[in-house]
């Protein structure tokens, strides 16, 4: 058996509870016996993409305050006005998965701290990360120098890298029958296995005890 356990997290970064899951996501990443590698679904992304109109603007917010009762995390007023009541604004991931790909590329060990400095930026600062000059911006601020650059014209690799990327996470998805984000797999070296969302907003170290013991799931065939 591997001496680590193998996470791998497939979320959207503009799914709220794949946010309300950052706090239990950087405590797992810490340990030394875990592992965690990001796996970007494109939930919103591609079909998935939609506007942003006042009905799932509000469906949205009364979401968002059952994760923040819940986690913890911070929907600030900001994001309701400037996001969520953003007139003609979009819900379209793709341009956030493709800077964590640049981030992935240029600094793969950050890649988690990454993703919180993005989601912040939307639900904490109110800030368009489905806008690239946004995230341009969001990334050189936020030490992401390297990353920041490949953005401005992003390169084959980047491209070719990306869609590998979520091509990946949604076979994982499918092989394991899940059915949204957040969600984890994961592998202790000889089995691998599939933890729902509900795991995630538990406490850290039953959550540990889980990911080590639990009997394995087979994928589905």
């Amino acid at each position: 058996m591997s001496s680590k356990v193998h996470i791998t997290y497939l979320f959207d970064p503009l799914c709220g509870w794949c946010y309300g899951a950052s706090g239990i996501l950087k405590q797992l990443s810490s340990r030394p016996e875990m592992d965690v590698t990001l796996a970007p679904t494109g939930l919103f992304s591609g079909r998935g993409a939609r506007s942003m109109d006042a009905q799932f603007a509000a469906f949205a917010w009364s979401n968002d305050q059952r994760i923040a009762a819940l986690t913890g995390q911070r929907f600030s007023e900001d994001y309701r006005a400037r996001v969520l009541g953003k007139q003609g604004g979009m819900l379209d991931s793709a341009p956030a998965i493709l800077a964590l790909t640049a981030v992935a590329l240029t600094a793969p060990d950050a890649e988690l701290d990454a993703l919180r400095l993005i989601q912040e930026a939307r639900y904490v600062h109110g800030l368009d990360i489905t806008d690239i000059p946004a995230l341009i911006q969001i990334l050189g601020a936020g030490g992401f120098e390297t990353a920041a650059a490949r953005l401005v014209s992003p390169d084959e690799e980047l491209l070719a890298s990306n869609q590998s990327r979520i091509a990946a996470a949604r076979g994982l998805k499918d092989a394991f029958r899940v059915d949204g984000v957040p969600a984890l797999i994961v592998d202790d070296g000889e089995n691998r296995r599939h933890l729902s969302a509900s795991s995630l907003f538990g406490d850290p170290d039953l959550l540990s005890t889980l990911l080590v013991t639990r009997p394995a799931i087979a994928p589905a065939r």
